[in-house]
């Protein structure tokens, strides 16, 4: 008798391209199995849970200043999006693309 694996669920690719998709899978896949075991998804899901608070803060602050802010607040928001497409691109691709700063905290929560 052959022995036959089956794969179900998704790729660890495709979960951690999933994760940069608003915040509910990120959750969702740091709290269910397997996905919560494997440190490259952690990672991405760390990473995005951490890009949405920033861009989420940011964007207040910057809704908050008159004018300046205002002036800042598109540019900010082309420069998220360039961002974001990049790191989902990486991670569909299985490869890690550490932001600034947030990059590092999400490495240390993922314990990777």
């Amino acid at each position: 008798m052959p022995d036959e694996t089956v794969q179900t669920g998704l790729s660890d690719n495709a979960a951690s391209g999933l994760a940069y998709f608003t915040l509910i899978p990120a959750i969702i896949f740091l709290v269910v199995a397997p996905y919560n075991q494997k440190a490259n998804v952690r990672f991405h899901c760390w990473q995005s849970i951490f890009l949405g608070i920033v861009c989420i803060v940011i964007d207040v602050v910057l809704t908050i200043i008159p004018f300046v802010g205002w002036i800042i607040l598109p540019l900010f928001a082309l420069l998220i999006l360039i961002v974001w497409i990049l790191c989902i691109v990486k991670a569909f691709n299985g490869q890690r693309f550490k932001i600034p700063v947030i990059g590092d905290f999400a490495a240390k929560q993922a314990g990777a």
